[in-house]
C-alpha cells in the first residue's frame, strides 16, 4: 500500500456523487441508453448470478443488473457516490470500502463475474493497481469472469495523461492467476485494435 489518496478523491474531493447522478439522468432524459455496461455482462452471465461491482458508483449498474435478476453487491470507496446508490436501491447490497483491501470486508464468496467499469482501474491509488487486480481475481468462483472497462489515452480518461498501459494491466491480470478471454474498443462489442483508446476486457478465472 502506498497510503496515498486514490486518483478519484483527489478529482472529486470524494463529494461528486449527486452531480455525477445528476449527469447520468440528463443522459436518459435526452434518450442515451446508459445500460451498455449492464448489457455487456448479462450476455456473460447465467441466470441468477453472483456480481461484484467494484468501484459501483452510484449503483447504476448494479441496480440495472438486479432487475434484470442478478444478485449484485456493490462496493464503493467514495461516502457521496454509495448515498445515491443506496437512496435508489435501498434493499441492494452496497458497501463502504477500499478495493486494495476487499478481502477485509465482509463480503459473501464467490462471486461470478467482478466488474470494474468507469474507469476503476486507472483512477486507483497510485501503486496499489496490481494488489487490486489480485483482490478482484480472489473473489471470483473458479470459472468467474472479471470484466473491465478503462480509458488508455486522455482523450478517454480525466487525467493529463494515462497512468497505466494495457501491457501493464494483463501482467497484473496473469500474475493473479486470470486469463485474457475477450477484449472489444467499446461496451457494445466494437473490435479491439492495438492503439485504441478505450479497453472493456474479459478475464477469466481457471475452473480448477
Amino acid at each position: 500500500m502506498t497510503g496515498q489518496r486514490d486518483r478519484w478523491a483527489e478529482l472529486t474531493g470524494g463529494e461528486a456523487g449527486e452531480e455525477y447522478a445528476r449527469r447520468f439522468a440528463r443522459l436518459v432524459e435526452s434518450g442515451h441508453d446508459v445500460h451498455g455496461e449492464a448489457a455487456f455482462c448479462a450476455a456473460l452471465l447465467k441466470p441468477a448470478a453472483r456480481v461484484l461491482d467494484a468501484g459501483c458508483g452510484t449503483g447504476r449498474i448494479a441496480i440495472r443488473l438486479a432487475e434484470l435478476g442478478h444478485h449484485c453487491t456493490g462496493v464503493d470507496v467514495d461516502p457521496s457516490m454509495l448515498a445515491v446508490a443506496r437512496r435508489e436501491a435501498p434493499t441492494q447490497e452496497w458497501v463502504l470500502g477500499d478495493l486494495a483491501r476487499l478481502d477485509a470486508l465482509d463480503l459473501k464468496p464467490c462471486f461470478d463475474l467482478v466488474l470494474a467499469a468507469g474507469n476503476v482501474i486507472p483512477l486507483l491509488a497510485p501503486g496499489t493497481e496490481p494488489d487490486v487486480v489480485r483482490q478482484l481475481a480472489a473473489a471470483l468462483c473458479p470459472g468467474g469472469l472479471l470484466v473491465t472497462g478503462m480509458g488508455l489515452d486522455a482523450a478517454h480518461l480525466p487525467l493529463a495523461e494515462p497512468p497505466l498501459t494495457i501491457t501493464e494491466f494483463d501482467r497484473w491480470c496473469t500474475e493473479a492467476g486470470l486469463t485474457l478471454r475477450q477484449r472489444c474498443s467499446t461496451w457494445s462489442g466494437d473490435p479491439y485494435e492495438e492503439g485504441c483508446g478505450y479497453a472493456v476486457s474479459v478475464h477469466s478465472r481457471p475452473t480448477t
